[in-house]
């Protein structure tokens, strides 16, 4: 772990204070290591990432230590902050950025997963790929929503078949007495 400088450079506080800027503007943290992606496989993961409505920036480990103490985050993010460190900053769902980070160290084992932090709670390199596996905020809202809509469909049907019902037995009574009738 590195030491806490006295006195920072104008700079090195710039560059702190950059950082809190875009912490602040995220919900959630996933925290990689890039040891050994070319530039066409960091520039082709922030594509895929951007689509996502994501940024993954490179940080340096003192200032993002610094910048997340400052915010009030806990201190179980310091651990991961050693090394080449890029950090996706997620403003959406958690879930989703992890499953396009997964899928890329699959295909490429240079990217790892180091943790993340989200909802303020540090999640383990383990507990984010239980997070990729589990649906997003939406399709929750899609279940939930067929589900509630379910049950109010089938009244309907039940409602909409009584009228049609009623017009068959008038029509059998009808029948009935012109026969009878006739």
């Amino acid at each position: 772990m590195a030491i806490k400088a006295s006195k920072l450079q104008p700079r090195k506080i710039e560059a702190i204070g950059m950082l809190k800027q875009m912490i602040s503007g995220s919900n959630d943290f996933i925290f990689t290591e890039y040891r050994g992606l070319t530039v066409e496989q960091i520039t082709s993961l922030r594509r895929q990432l951007r689509e996502k409505g994501v940024e993954l920036h490179v940080v340096k480990n003192n200032f993002a230590r610094l910048a997340f103490e400052e915010l009030g985050f806990s201190q179980d993010v310091a651990p991961v902050l050693t090394g080449p460190t890029a950090v996706a900053f997620v403003k959406t769902d958690s879930n989703e950025v992890a499953k396009v980070l997964l899928d890329f160290a699959k295909e490429t084992p240079a990217l790892v997963i180091k943790g993340a932090m989200v909802g303020r709670q540090f999640m383990d390199s383990h507990q984010v790929e239980a997070l990729s596996k589990l649906p997003g905020r939406n399709q929750l809202i899609a279940m939930l929503m067929s589900a509630m809509q379910g049950p109010a469909q089938n009244l309907v049907y039940v409602i909409n078949a009584i009228p049609t019902k009623l017009v068959r037995v008038l029509k059998a009574i009808e029948e009935k007495k012109a026969q009878e009738n006739a």
